[in-house]
């Protein structure tokens, strides 16, 4: 017996009989009832994360080094723990931005620039090359700390505030495949800034943040262009945190709320509940880059000039470890990983 399976974490790379109509698997009724796939050598198949974890390397981008708005990119490995490189620049320094991440290039969105004002600007970097950025279009309007999240195939960037324009609750969407201004996606329930951003694989989050500090979590459709709904509360309010996205849940770490402090907060993607405590960070920061690997967090950088890594693991709850350092201290950068 053979079934076809039409959609599944695993690709087919070069196996025969596929014919571009998906795989199928036969049960071997003489080996325990185990499954395997039919007409294709198993070799050739490899495990796809979701499109928002990343399997080889962690990125930040931007952020405040005593002062002065960074343009270096960095890049850390994942699997080692060891000081991250330099991966080109953006196209100008620029501080409370959001990343996203695609299947092959980072992207990098909003802008506070000290001295210069608040922008809508969208860079776009290679995560197969060091070359630097370059610019992607722009957002629907300028915003300064606003929160990201990816789909397998555009970017969303929620919250902000946009100077004289103020708070908003529009939800941007930007094609990774094209330089084109974004369009609005819906709004959120509330109105807000320096909040954070998590992605699942059909929904983007949107939590926390200020205008009168908030713990909200609002939950918004990738598909289709409504409203956020509610989706619990975060333990606690608060602004400037780190988001980081398990298959099944988002994590919150760091932020600020008239203290800075290192906890890291988890939710479910599937169910409207509050927060629970996950463990800490290696120390209380806020304003730290947050990236994803398929199995832990990570929290890179934060306020005031930190170079940190830190790394914690989505399954247990315990305090994050050190995992190398930036380039250049620095916080208020956007992570993305590959």
């Amino acid at each position: 017996m053979s079934r076809k399976i039409s959609h599944s974490l695993i690709n087919g790379r070069a196996g025969a009989g596929t014919g571009g109509q998906g795989l199928k698997v036969e049960w071997d009724s003489t080996n325990d009832g185990e499954l395997h796939w039919k007409d294709v050598d198993e070799s050739s198949l490899e495990y796809v994360a979701p499109a928002f974890q990343g399997t080889n390397y962690g990125f930040t981008a931007g952020g405040n080094a005593s002062g002065t708005d960074s343009n270096v990119i960095d890049r850390f490995a994942f699997s080692s723990n060891t000081t991250a490189t330099d991966w080109g620049d953006m196209t100008e320094g620029r501080i409370s931005i959001a990343g996203h991440s695609s299947s092959t290039d980072g992207f990098i969105s909003g802008d506070h620039n000290d001295g210069a004002g608040t922008f809508n600007s969208i860079d776009k970097f290679s995560f197969s090359s060091s070359a630097g950025a370059s610019d992607h279009g722009d957002l629907t309007r300028d915003r300064e700390t606003p929160s990201g999240a990816s789909s397998a195939t555009h970017g969303f960037s929620s919250t902000g505030h946009g100077g004289g324009s103020g708070y908003t609750t529009t939800i941007d969407k930007f094609a990774f495949s094209s330089n084109t201004t974004a369009s609005s996606h819906g709004d959120l329930t509330y109105s807000t800034y320096q909040g954070v951003g998590n992605s699942a694989t059909d929904y983007g989050f949107a939590s926390g943040g200020c205008s009168g500090c908030v713990s909200t979590i609002n939950k918004f459709a990738f598909a289709s262009n409504t409203t956020a709904s509610g989706h619990g509360d975060l333990a606690r309010s608060g602004r400037l945190q780190s988001g980081q996205s398990s298959t099944d849940d988002g994590f919150v770490a760091g932020g600020l709320s008239g203290s800075t402090w290192s906890s890291i907060d988890k939710f479910s993607f599937t169910s409207n509940t509050t927060a629970a405590g996950h463990g800490d960070l290696s120390s209380a920061r806020h304003q730290p880059a947050g990236q994803s690997s398929t199995t832990d967090g990570f929290a890179s950088g934060g306020t005031t000039n930190i170079n940190t890594i830190d790394k914690f693991a989505f399954s247990s709850n315990t305090t994050a470890a050190d995992h190398g350092d930036l380039s250049v201290a620095r916080g208020g950068g956007a992570g993305s990983q590959y």
